[in-house]
């Protein structure tokens, strides 16, 4: 048997009320792809963090290549030939993709690794300019920041994070054929994923944590989806049901939207039409940055400068409207950036929900200019129990939770609002296969109820399975609107090459 690479013995981490990992144990061979799964706020990621040294364990031991260290910072686990790709990135905003990996790299200088991330961009298909400031780049395109950073350190053992999240289909072939090159030249492994299809496409074996232990060990290509389920969650995900229902009258009509970029690396919005009905759901597809941002910030009232008469909800233009105007109106919103946008990550789960919901009728806590804390919190606890959530009650802070239960909190806190219009971006990155399910059953509902729901995915599976019509944005323009019916993901994906008919664009008219 050869040394394991990563041999990990009775790791126990633990915060106040709830203990992230007992006991865990796992094993990862030279060359081998290990994944590891679980459901949100199972541990995985608390584990991750031990291995890269960003966070100290309570008790167990650590061995990397057969001897035993004391990881006790991300730099001494780059030493030990140890990189990690986060879910929720480690970039600084102010400075240049380039600046960013140079950190990282400080033996190299700022010409060298510019012309290193051109080389591994062009290599692994992971298109990015080095030169562009990251406050400027979408979520898809900052992980594949992430991504080329840890490939440039050549490591031993390469950790990643859910991946794939906001990577396109064809974006995740490339991906794998890396990952499959790296683990032929030896390699480890360790892969995150709540997409089953994925592992089981992927990876040669695989440790289940459940509750911070390890429930179980098995080669995910001797398994199906069904049986990864409910090793993971002890069932099988529910079904879907998506009955016939006739769309009402719209809800929201965009007319003809031109909006030039807010900065030289930003999208033009090109003659955009666009309309959502009550009771229907339409989904957005594309690849990360071909201005699913510039759009959304137009519809949320992030963006006030859309040409008057461009963006109506009902008969009034709301195109100069501000965020708050519009949520008077029952426009809601969930951001794809769960921390800093969706979430302030020091607040309270509580005071969280005074972000969006401040005037609302259904939580009167305002008496006097004081806030209502006591009901604040208590409409919190009910949230948490409705959407199951896993944290340690209301008063925990936003950033103390998994990414998938933050994201079942703010879509919560968003349904909750009863809104006439939710939009939602991005509704189940890095959720867990049971949290998705229900994230779209409640999307569902919500249309069922009479909603208009407006999704941006870059989860095509995620497309078909909960929207009626679909579009595909590439390039600022967006496609004609296809029934989901009549869609094959062989169309979707030529349409977000920008490669679809002017006869189709008439249909618009």
């Amino acid at each position: 048997m050869a040394t394991p690479r990563l041999q990990l013995t009775g790791i126990t981490k633990a915060y106040p009320g709830v203990v992230a990992n007992s006991g865990v144990s796992l094993s990862v061979l030279p060359g081998e792809i290990h994944a590891v799964l679980g459901e949100n706020g199972a541990g995985k990621s608390t584990l991750m963090k031990i291995i890269y040294g960003s966070v100290k364990p309570d008790a167990g031991e650590v061995r990397v290549n057969g001897q035993i260290v004391q990881i006790r910072n991300p730099k001494e686990a780059r030493a030990n030939g140890i990189s990690m790709v986060f879910q929720h990135f480690n970039l600084f905003d102010t400075m240049t993709v380039a600046e960013n990996v140079w950190l990282g790299l400080t033996r190299n200088s700022l010409e060298q690794v510019t012309a290193a991330i051109k080389g591994k961009a062009a290599e692994y298909g992971l298109d990015i300019d080095p030169a562009r400031p990251v406050h400027t780049l979408s979520v898809g395109e900052m992980q594949r920041v992430e991504i080329i950073r840890a490939l440039l350190t050549r490591p031993e053992l390469l950790i990643l994070d859910e991946p794939t999240s906001v990577l396109t289909p064809q974006a995740v072939e490339k991906l794998f054929v890396v990952l499959k090159k790296l683990s032929s030249e030896g390699c480890s492994i360790l892969y995150i994923s709540h997409k089953l299809h994925e592992i089981r496409e992927l990876c040669t074996a695989c440790t289940v944590l459940r509750a911070g232990k390890v429930t179980g060990v098995c080669n995910p290509q001797q398994e199906s989806n069904a049986s990864l389920s409910r090793l993971m969650i002890g069932a099988e995900p529910p079904t879907l049901s998506r009955a016939a229902k006739h769309a009402g009258s719209a809800v929201m009509v965009v007319k003809g939207l031109h909006l030039a970029r807010e900065d030289q690396f930003g999208v033009d919005l090109q003659d955009i039409h666009l309309h959502v009905r009550a009771g229907e759901v339409v989904g957005i597809a594309g690849v990360s940055g071909n201005g699913q941002r510039e759009l959304l910030y137009a519809l949320s009232g992030e963006d006030v400068r859309s040409p008057r008469g461009s963006i109506h909800m009902g008969e009034v233009d709301v195109s100069h409207m501000h965020p708050g105007r519009r949520r008077k109106m029952g426009l809601h919103f969930v951001p794809e950036e769960r921390l800093g946008r969706g979430a302030v990550p020091t607040l309270s789960l509580a005071h969280n929900l005074l972000l969006t919901r401040t005037e609302s009728i259904s939580m009167p806590r305002f008496a006097g200019g004081w806030i209502r804390v006591r009901q604040l919190e208590a409409h919190a606890a009910r949230l948490i129990a409705q959407f199951k959530v896993k944290a340690n009650g209301p008063t925990a802070v936003a950033r103390s939770l998994s990414g998938g239960n933050l994201q079942k909190f703010i879509v919560g806190r968003e349904i909750d609002a009863n809104p006439k219009l939710l939009i939602v971006s991005q509704p189940t990155w890095g959720v867990d296969v049971g949290a998705s399910a229900q994230i779209r059953g409640e999307i569902l509902a919500l249309r069922d109820a009479g909603c208009a729901v407006l999704v941006v995915s870059e989860e095509l599976d995620e497309l078909f399975e909960v929207c009626d019509r679909m579009h595909v944005i590439a390039r600022g323009k967006l496609s004609p609107s296809v029934p989901v019916a009549e869609a094959t993901v062989e169309k979707i994906g030529e349409w977000m090459s920008g490669l679809w008919q002017p006869a189709e664009e008439a249909q618009h008219a």
